[in-house]
């Protein structure tokens, strides 16, 4: 929808050009411009999620993104914020309904906003839509969700209901479990939604800045004329949060190790 259209389907100007009475100057025109932004961010945020549910990869993209980054550079500078909030409600959307694809999300969030803005931008939606998630399974659909998760109810209660805040905390910092789960049995065991909230926001972290500090990588390799290759792993904006990921990697195991070594 252009612009222009909004404009017109918001006038409330009568024929003979005079204001209504009661209308402050520029309000039709200023929310007709506020609700077009709106509607082009849901727009993106909407066919971003649809391309990761049929299966899109993101990891196919590369050249794409090389060939167009002085394009998409320019837009996002220019749109800042627009395309902070297509980010931000793609992301929500990706994290409530537990759609795969939040890892190259988080990527591509670093190569569009830098490492910085993007773990801002990433924390604050991926602990949104963990928030959605958790109230629906407590107030909506806890007892369809709770009878096929029994099995995993039980292997986390324990630690949830003696000390919510702590063991949601490392179960955010380390990835024992998938996401999605950690966003559903807090809710059928009782967890607080203000320990929830802080935990999550404070437990991904880490994560989030590793991800967005490789898409930041990426940014650089395109910002130089390259396509990403086996070479690229020399350079230090890759590099380094390359060590971050291996070291998120090694996180499971490592706790694994240490829990089961005994006194």
């Amino acid at each position: 929808m252009s612009q222009e259209s909004v404009h017109t389907s918001v006038d409330t100007e009568p024929r003979d050009g005079t204001a209504p009475p009661d209308a402050p100057a520029g309000t039709g025109t200023g929310r007709g411009r506020s609700l077009a932004r709106l509607l082009i961010a849901l727009g993106f945020a909407a066919g971003f999620v649809g391309f990761l549910a049929l299966g899109g990869d993101l990891s196919q993209t590369f050249e794409t993104l090389a060939a167009n980054h002085a394009a998409v550079s320019c837009w996002v500078d220019t749109h800042k914020g627009l395309a902070a909030l297509a980010f931000a409600t793609a992301y929500v959307l990706v994290v409530a309904f537990s759609v795969p694809g939040a890892v190259w999300m988080s990527i591509v969030g670093g190569y569009l906003f830098g490492t910085v803005a993007a773990t801002a931008l990433i924390v604050v939606s991926a602990t949104l839509g963990a928030t959605v998630i958790f109230l629906a399974a407590r107030f909506v659909f806890g007892d369809a969700w709770r009878d096929s998760l029994r099995g995993s109810i039980a292997r986390l209660q324990q630690g949830l209901r003696e000390n919510a805040f702590s063991s949601l905390l490392v179960l955010r910092l380390i990835p024992l479990f998938p996401f999605w789960l950690v966003n559903l049995v807090p809710a059928f065991v009782g967890v607080p939604m203000g320990t929830f909230i802080a935990a999550t926001a404070l437990g991904i972290i880490p994560g989030a800045a590793v991800y967005a500090g490789v898409g930041n990588g990426l940014d650089a390799v395109f910002a130089a004329g390259e396509v990403p290759d086996l070479g690229v792993i020399y350079d230090t904006a890759v590099f380094a949060p390359l060590l971050g990921l291996a070291a998120l990697a090694m996180l499971p195991t490592a706790y694994r190790l240490w829990k089961g070594r005994g006194p």
